[in-house]
């Protein structure tokens, strides 16, 4: 079978930066052969999306595994809808297994997800200062992740992560972040466990960054930057039990899996 696949980088205006994610809109099913895509592709993620009854289904893959939530992907799949399947929409929804109805809408270039907003807990973890080399301020447990908040933005810039460490702690990865010099906050991304050691741009991570930097900075509308080698920006704002992030979408590649 003849499967098409878009390539596209999300959360960002221009080629070759923000993140990169592979998109397929079709009617797999098998786990076994999308977790074997998702590794060929060798990507932070791939979505698939499926249509079934006028519901749209969507599932993210890493290169190691299946993940629960994905921002960038889910991102890049309603730019292919909006401009690929249904050109007239503005919102486009789907149901995801472990976060119910995820939204994406459309205003003008910019693309925004509704996704559910993160609850964090403090707590302690010995290794994460060997893990970072340096002292955390703060320390918390998030829905899927460890965030950890630093003094500075030069911090966040020359970090120098031990991944053999962090795959010792339980979680699906690391969220480091300080206040921000050109924006309300700057963060970087480790998810080792799911083969990708540093994620460029991270949507889901703003569900969880989001909360926090509104509270400390009294404010629910936010920029942000992730400090990545690719780097991307993302509006962020808390919206009741949501939060809204905003970014933009560039299409790289058209084409198709021979299968």
């Amino acid at each position: 079978m003849n499967i098409p696949i878009y390539y596209l980088d999300a959360f960002t205006d221009k080629l070759f930066s923000g993140n990169p994610a592979a998109v397929i809109f079709s009617d797999i099913q098998d786990s076994t052969l999308m977790q074997n895509i998702a590794s060929e592709n060798n990507l932070s993620e791939t979505a698939f999306i499926r249509e079934e009854s006028g519901i749209y289904h969507i599932r993210w893959f890493a290169p190691f595994c299946e993940i629960d939530l994905c921002g960038h992907a889910t991102l890049a799949s309603a730019y292919v809808y909006f401009n690929y399947i249904n050109k007239s929409a503005t919102t486009f929804e789907v149901q995801s297994t472990k976060n119910g109805i995820l939204r994406v809408y459309r205003e003008n270039e910019s693309l925004y997800l509704d996704f559910p907003k993160d609850s964090i807990t403090p707590i302690h973890e010995s290794l994460i200062e060997k893990i970072i080399g340096h002292e955390p301020i703060e320390l918390y447990q998030g829905r899927d992740d460890i965030l950890v908040i630093l003094e500075s933005e030069k911090m966040i810039r020359n970090l120098n992560i031990d991944f053999d460490q962090l795959k010792k702690i339980n979680v699906r990865g690391l969220i480091v972040s300080s206040q921000g010099i050109d924006c309300d906050f700057v963060s970087r991304c480790f998810f080792p466990g799911a083969g990708v050691n540093e994620d460029p741009v991270t949507g889901s991570a703003h569900t969880t960054l989001t909360p926090y930097w509104s509270k400390k900075l009294n404010k629910s509308i936010l920029s942000a930057m992730q400090l990545s080698e690719r780097g991307g920006a993302l509006s962020c704002e808390v919206k009741g039990e949501r939060v809204i992030i905003g970014g933009k979408v560039t299409l790289y590649m058209k084409g198709k899996i021979y299968i």
